[in-house]
């Protein structure tokens, strides 16, 4: 478990942040520019000092007030926004280099920093020769062996372009489900959140606004991202068969089974879906003679405006007969409410147009997986 704590005046700027972190796992530090999560990093890191503050990671206390652990004596991996390589080093010399700076027990071995990196091919390379996602890789792997109990990660994929994101992002799936360590994860964009947080600390103004698992969040009502346009459920589940004959796979979430596209591996294989509450479309019954491959029984939670959208309404659904499984978001039309006559409590089939999968697998899976769009209506 993590326990951090700062409180102090950098510049002009007020920090004053108090959140938990499970000690495994990804949590989100989130919120628009200049709110404070780099500094929250810096401080985690004993980059930054504050002398009001309390840091305690895995039962190691890191600060209590102004006593506070010399960065180089903490077990901490940090990984920048911009790879910072030292260009006269090779890439394996790179890896090395961490080796050198490990503090305390052997986490994992380079062995196993090369195969989930995929970083094996570029060993011999000179840095400059890397693309901007080899490099953020390579100083991933660097930071993974210096043996950290915790890593941070300050926006590792915002200084890079479309095509190199997509590429390193299954690569960071991949470390969430095999390592035995809690990661920090910066960003301001709400995609990679989605894709990799288990757990979400929003950020606005140097303050905390909320913290918490990130399906909750994603479908709190009283919190600005219920507003998104690109509002979204995300839900975790297991693949219970494979159809290879249509290419489907069928994940059991709480309260119901969703149909996605691709083989995603055998039965038992963790998956996360993100289903855009603008592809959920709601009915009393499920529906006749239609191309939709998924319509599940749901409960109807609550229903509000959208303020951005007057003419829109958004949904809050709990999958199930008895309504209590995963949360679910639908945007429908106010018309379309108001004609259907809706109301919280009543029960509906939820049909679901498409859904987006992003990847992650059991730890002995090693092959990047590739985010599938638009289940076959």
């Amino acid at each position: 478990m993590i326990s951090a704590r700062f409180a102090g005046r950098l510049g002009g700027f007020d920090l004053d942040v108090a959140f938990e972190a499970p000690g495994r796992g990804v949590t989100a530090l989130f919120g628009p520019s200049g709110c404070g999560k780099t500094s929250v990093l810096r401080c985690m890191a004993g980059l930054t000092r504050l002398p009001g503050g309390r840091l305690e990671v895995n039962g190691e206390l890191w600060q209590e007030g102004r006593r506070i652990l010399p960065t180089h004596r903490r077990a901490v991996g940090y990984v920048f926004q911009e790879a910072s390589l030292f260009a006269h080093m090779s890439v394996r010399e790179n890896l090395r280099y961490g080796m050198r700076r490990a503090r305390g027990s052997l986490r994992i071995s380079e062995e196993e920093v090369v195969a989930l990196l995929g970083i094996e091919a570029l060993f011999t390379r000179p840095t400059a020769a890397l693309s901007g996602g080899e490099r953020q890789r390579v100083a991933i792997g660097r930071a993974l062996l210096s043996q950290p109990a915790l890593l941070l990660m300050d926006e590792p994929l915002s200084a890079l372009d479309r095509i190199s994101r997509e590429e390193i992002l299954p690569y960071l799936e991949r470390l969430h489900a095999t390592l035995e360590m809690p990661i920090i994860f910066v960003s301001h964009d709400m995609s990679e959140v989605e894709r990799l947080a288990d757990r979400l600390v929003l950020m606005e103004a140097g303050r905390v606004r909320a913290e918490g698992p990130l399906a909750d969040l994603l479908a709190d009502p009283s919190l600005p991202l219920i507003h998104r346009p690109d509002l979204a459920a995300v839900l975790e589940g297991e693949v219970l068969s494979v159809d290879p004959h249509y290419g489907l796979s069928e994940i059991a979430v709480r309260g119901g089974v969703i149909t996605v596209p691709g083989a995603l591996g055998p039965r038992g294989t963790r998956r996360r879906l993100r289903i855009p509450a603008s592809d959920v479309s709601l009915g009393r019954r499920a529906p006749l003679d239609t191309t939709i491959l998924n319509a599940l029984p749901a409960t109807i939670l609550d229903a509000a405006p959208d303020p951005n959208e007057g003419h829109l309404t958004t949904v809050r659904l709990a999958l199930g007969p008895a309504g209590d499984g995963a949360l679910l978001l639908s945007r429908v039309s106010r018309k379309s409410w108001d004609r259907l006559g809706f109301a919280p409590g009543d029960p509906i089939v939820a049909r679901l147009k498409a859904t987006a999968l992003s990847g992650r697998g059991r730890p002995a899976e090693t092959a990047p997986e590739r985010t599938a769009e638009n289940v076959p209506d």
